[in-house]
């Protein structure tokens, strides 16, 4: 029996169709209801297409024709509730030194496990108005 976290929609925007339809399949084995797209002109039409919500942009930062982190300024200057994890083969450092990212982001560094990237992908979307992460939404927890 598959564990299902949540029923929240994501953005996943990954230049890389191998990692991109891996990350999808294990979000929809999640619950959770994938939009793909495999660069930041994609994702913004489809943002645009989109009339209900959107609640977590799940971005490369280093992409050949975008960069994450403007796609990611971009989109929630159109959907300020907007919710972002960032997902790179760059460490924080390097990503830090090329000006791309603060290290205090969020941010998963690829490759991660599937445990872990629905570890970080509850932990933003269950984190409520009061900033904090709701402490039922950890998926390591027993049942």
């Amino acid at each position: 029996k598959k564990k299902v976290y949540g029923s929240e929609t994501i953005l996943l925007v990954e230049d890389d169709e191998g990692v991109r339809r891996s990350v999808s399949r294990s979000l929809l084995d999640s619950g959770y209801e994938v939009l793909s797209a495999s660069c930041g002109d994609e994702a913004i039409r489809i943002s645009e297409g989109r009339l209900s919500s959107i609640d977590l942009l799940l971005t490369d930062i280093v992409m050949p024709e975008s960069d994450g982190r403007l796609l990611a300024c971009h989109l929630k200057s159109l959907r300020p509730d907007l919710k972002v994890l960032f997902m790179s083969g760059y460490t924080g450092e390097a990503l830090d030194e090329r000006g791309l990212i603060g290290l205090e982001e969020d941010m998963i560094q690829k490759p991660f496990s599937v445990e872990s990237l629905m570890r970080r992908v509850l932990g933003i979307l269950d984190v409520d108005a009061t900033g904090q992460e709701n402490p039922l939404a950890d998926p390591t927890a027993s049942e």
